[in-house]
């Protein structure tokens, strides 16, 4: 699969409770965190919740 690098670029503080929840559960604490996820449908619905919040962008994968 697929993997997509999602970068923290607005404070969540301020927006709605859960929009706070959802960069939690993505795992991104601090500005400019970065996580790399699967790139699956849950994700990017997340991702589409809070997208004023993060910068994504695609992964391509290395094939060995």
């Amino acid at each position: 699969m697929s993997k997509i690098s999602i970068e923290l670029i607005r404070s969540p503080v301020g927006y709605k409770y859960d929009q706070r929840e959802t960069v939690k559960a993505l795992g991104l604490r601090k500005l400019h965190d970065v996580v790399v996820k699967e790139d699956n449908p849950q994700i990017r619905g997340m991702i589409s919740k809070i997208k004023h919040l993060v910068c994504v962008k695609e992964l391509e994968e290395k094939e060995e």
